[in-house]
Formats: structure tokens, C-alpha cells, sequence
């Protein structure tokens, strides 16, 4: 046994020992409560936990990642609707035919990070300047990200120090050995005029676009969760609880200063203190829920359920928005077994030649993925598909309580291509989906196009609303800005109560160009930060 694999065994004894401790021992108070050990919370709740005189417990309501689907790359589908999830489900949509899409999230130490296809794509340029414009604060825009991705970055590709940085907590590495399929998508795109970059994540996402191999977060063979990059290395300081299976019912609020929160552990309810602030980072459904369910919220949604109103926050589970994409699929000439994870090689770019940002998201995934409705076209037993979205949907969605009890589901109306304009740029997106997947670089491997082949017209938009699926990046529903709509502040504050701040996907005032774990990272950096300054730590 070599010493490395030594130490580390070492520190997993002396983390668990340290965290049966803690929880076995929980306090009435700690100084700071984050609720979610996701993408965002594992940042705040690690770089709070750095200061040695602050006491933080962080709550999730999922359990272990230790585990082979978590660990293992290659078996991340097999987390979509198990313990894991949170399964949530979507309203029938006229606008996909009445269908209902499966919306998964991550239920499990890490959240999204852990159960998710590890892709860290940082978002354009364009999405970090608007989200400045929108706060009314610099610090949000592009050139300070820029400079906290260097920060945060433990960059593994070829070295590039205007973009990457190299001694941050974050393993990116570039997809190892990508399948030749991978390849080919990029030579496609060049057949296409669209260019190629060695990376997805630096200039490309400055400009109009481009392709790229995917970087991951991937590490020795095994999936670099968020939490793994931040949390796991913390988990044997004394002043840093994590408590699992532990749901969050509500906030706990002292007139219009949250004091604590109520949660459900073990089957029993009780409250825990907080000393200083509470940040919610639970995701995009659950943050409006526990607030809705905390008086926080619109007061006619509120009202309906009996719940008395705190403070009236109309944009409350409003500016639902998520990356919805349609499979077109090709069979392979001979099989291709998938690699890493596999999904490899990315692309994005513009439905129209006007436009001063990518609108489209393409995903090559190396076996077919059609939707529960398209499947019945018949599938092909070894081929290809080209998850291929919108990047900036118009159409917006809305989550709604059923009940005043915290434990019982919300109503997700998801409202996918219920604005023209997606459609529109959803038939340009699947017309570039087909040119690209018949270019001439694929024809050494395919044999034909399975679906949607060439139609248009009423066929084409009936297809689009049949094959829609969800790229699983719900965001958007407290988002922060300066309007009546706008939920919190430049500095995450929820307005009009003190002690409150949310840190996570639904802060944001768009949905960001590219898969969103890494701008939740971004979320959680921002939200460590104004707290240690605003708290003097």
C-alpha cells in the first residue's frame, strides 16, 4: 500500500469520526446555517468553514456520494430516478403535446455535481455582463468572474494563464481520449464554418461560439464532485457540521429577521438556531418552496394555503427556466462503445447570423437518447445522438405550492415552447443538428440518420414538441435583480428580511449559456465572500 492511498484512508477514518461526533452532538445554535450541500452550498459552507472561530452546519437532505453510480463516470444515468433524485415532474405542457417531463436534481451530498454528466462549462461572456446589469454591481460581471474561475480552477489541459488557473480546488480536465465520434463532431463543425478551440471554456464563450472536446470535472477515473472539490477535504475540522437526511420544512423568522431553521431529521421535527445568517442554496424548486412555505413569496399564492405573509415577494417561484433539447440520432456502421462519460464533445452557436451570443447548446452523447414519446420510432440497438437545445429559451415557467405542508410536493409548470420565438430557433436548431450529424466527417461510422430526418414544416415543429426533453438545469426562480419581480440583491439578500441570503441556480436572472454547475460554483464563491466581508471574517 503506497503512502498517498495510506493518507487517505487515514483521513476518511479521522472525517467520519469527527462527523459521528458532531452530529451526534448537534448545537442549538451555530453562527452560520447553508441549507443544501449542492453545487453552490459546498462552496459557501467550505470557504465560511475556513475561519477556525466560525461554527457552520451545513443540512442536506440527501445521503452518501459514496457510491459506485456517484463515483464512477460512466454510470451517471443510472442516478436519474433513484434515491439521488428528487424525481421531480412536470405539469402536462400543451406546448410538448401534453406531455410531462421528468425534471431530475440531486438529492445526495453534492447535489447536482454528484448525479450530473460532470460537464463544467463557465457560461458566456454576455450572460455574467447581463447578470451585472441586472444586480446594478460590477463585481457580478465577467471580468471578475473571469478572475475568480482562475481562482478557483486547478486547470489540467494545456496551460493557459488568461483563462485558467492552476492551483485552485477544482480538477477540470479535458475529456481523456475522446471517442473518435467526438473528433468527428468537431470536424463537422468545420466543415460547417463553425470553429474549433482546444477548450470550451476561454475565448470560445466570448464570441459568436464554436466547438470544443468537453471539459469535465474527472479525476484519476472518478467524478470530482463540487463537494468532493471543496467539502470532503474539511469534513475532519471541528467547526464544520454536515448532517444528512436532514429536510428543511421552513425558515424561522423573528418579525422579518430569519432566526433559525425548522428541519426534518430522523423523523422528528425541530429547530435549529443561527447565530448570524442563514443561506439557502436547496435549487431552483426547492429555495422559492421552503420560502413560500416561510410566509416569503406572493401573497395571493401564499393566501390560497393559509399561510401568513411575511413579506410579499411576487417573483417567488416565477422565472422558471431550464435548457430543453431534442435527440436526433444516427446508427452506428459498427458499435462505439461510450467513453469517459459519454458525452465528450460540445458546441454552441447562433440560430441567427444577428444575434451577439451563441442561443444554441449541442451535447454529443455516444448512445441514443430519444424521448419516451420519439422512442417509438424505433431506436437504433448502437448509434449516436445530438442533444441539441436552446441556450437562451424566452419562454419562462412557474412553481406553485399545493399544500401549506412543507412536506408535500410543488406544482411545476415548466411552460416549455410556450413562447414562438423557441420554436423558431428550435427548427434552426435541429436544421444545424441534421447538417452537422450528416456532415462527411461522420461517414466513416454512421450508416444513417434515425431520426428526425427530413421533414418540415408542421412534421418538423411536431417532432421538436414530441422529442423535447430537459437538460435538467432548472434556475432562475429568486432571481436577483433590482425590479418588483426580483427576489434578492447584489449581495443575495433576500429583500425585506435580514439574516436571509440565497446562494444557488435560482438567483440567476437567465439561465446560463451552457450546463450550470459552474456558475453555481461562481454563486457560491460570490455568496462566501460578501459574508466574510460583511461579517468580518
Amino acid at each position: 500500500m503506497n503512502s498517498h492511498h495510506q493518507d487517505a484512508l487515514d483521513f476518511a477514518r479521522r472525517a467520519r469520526a469527527n462527523q459521528d461526533r458532531l452530529t451526534a452532538d448537534l448545537k442549538s445554535h451555530y453562527d452560520f446555517i447553508i441549507c443544501g450541500a449542492g453545487s453552490s452550498g459546498s462552496v459557501v459552507a467550505r470557504r465560511l468553514a475556513e475561519n477556525p472561530d466560525v461554527q457552520v452546519l451545513l443540512l442536506e437532505a440527501g445521503g452518501s456520494d459514496e457510491v459506485a453510480p456517484v463515483l464512477d463516470p460512466a454510470q451517471w444515468p443510472t442516478n436519474l430516478g433513484s434515491e439521488r433524485d428528487w424525481g421531480f415532474q412536470a405539469e402536462p405542457n400543451p406546448h410538448l403535446n401534453g406531455r410531462s417531463l421528468s425534471m431530475s436534481m440531486g438529492k445526495v451530498l453534492g447535489g447536482g455535481s454528484s448525479i450530473n454528466v460532470m460537464v463544467w462549462a463557465r457560461g458566456h461572456r454576455s450572460d455574467w455582463d447581463h447578470y451585472a446589469a441586472e444586480a446594478g454591481d460590477e463585481d457580478w460581471g465577467y471580468d471578475n468572474v473571469l478572475s475568480l474561475y482562475r481562482r478557483i480552477e486547478n486547470w489540467q489541459g494545456r496551460p493557459d494563464p488568461e483563462f485558467r488557473g492552476a492551483s485552485g480546488p477544482v480538477w477540470v480536465q479535458p475529456a481523456s481520449d475522446p471517442s473518435p465520434v467526438a473528433h468527428a463532431m468537431l470536424a463537422a463543425a468545420s466543415e460547417l464554418g463553425i470553429p474549433t478551440f482546444d477548450s470550451p471554456n476561454g475565448e470560445m464563450m466570448e464570441g459568436p461560439g464554436g466547438a470544443a472536446i468537453s471539459d469535465m470535472l474527472v479525476r484519476d477515473g472518478q467524478r470530482q464532485s463540487l463537494y468532493r472539490a471543496y467539502l470532503h477535504p474539511w469534513l475532519d475540522r471541528p467547526n464544520l457540521t454536515v448532517l444528512t437526511g436532514a429536510t428543511v420544512r421552513r425558515v424561522v423568522l423573528d418579525g422579518k429577521r430569519a432566526t433559525g431553521v425548522e428541519i426534518v431529521h430522523g423523523g422528528r421535527v425541530s429547530t435549529i438556531g443561527a447565530r448570524s445568517e442563514i443561506v439557502l442554496s436547496l435549487g431552483a424548486m426547492h429555495t422559492p418552496k421552503v420560502l413560500m412555505h416561510s410566509g416569503i413569496g406572493d401573497r395571493d399564492e401564499l393566501g390560497r394555503h393559509g399561510i401568513p405573509l411575511v413579506q410579499h415577494l411576487p417573483g417567488v417561484g416565477r422565472n422558471l427556466q431550464d435548457h430543453v433539447s431534442f435527440g436526433c440520432i444516427w446508427e452506428y456502421a459498427e458499435p462505439i462503445a461510450p467513453r469517459n462519460s459519454g458525452s465528450e464533445a460540445t458546441l454552441y452557436w447562433k440560430s441567427r447570423p444577428d444575434l451577439d451570443a451563441p442561443d444554441l447548446l449541442f451535447c454529443q452523447v455516444e448512445f441514443p437518447v430519444p424521448s419516451e414519446r420519439t422512442a417509438a420510432l424505433g431506436v437504433p440497438e448502437h448509434g449516436w445522438t445530438m442533444f441539441a437545445g436552446l441556450a437562451r429559451p424566452a419562454s419562462r415557467g412557474r412553481l406553485r405550492l399545493t399544500s401549506a405542508d412543507p412536506m408535500a410536493p410543488i406544482t411545476i409548470d415548466a411552460n416549455m415552447l410556450s413562447d414562438p420565438a423557441d420554436m423558431e430557433a428550435a427548427v434552426g436548431c435541429v436544421q444545424l443538428c441534421r447538417e452537422l450529424g450528416n456532415a462527411q466527417a461522420f461517414s466513416p461510422y454512421v450508416t444513417r440518420e434515425v431520426m428526425p430526418g427530413n421533414v418540415a414544416g408542421d412534421d418538423l415543429e411536431d417532432y421538436i414538441r414530441n422529442s423535447a426533453v430537459t437538460y435538467w438545469h432548472q434556475t432562475c426562480t429568486a432571481k436577483m435583480g433590482q425590479d418588483a419581480m426580483s427576489v434578492v440583491d447584489h449581495k443575495l439578500r433576500v429583500y425585506g428580511v435580514d439574516g436571509l441570503r440565497i446562494a444557488d441556480g435560482s438567483i440567476l436572472p437567465r439561465v446560463s449559456t451552457g450546463n450550470t454547475q459552474a456558475p453555481c460554483a461562481i454563486v457560491g464563491e460570490r455568496a462566501a465572500d460578501i459574508l466574510r466581508v460583511s461579517h468580518g471574517l
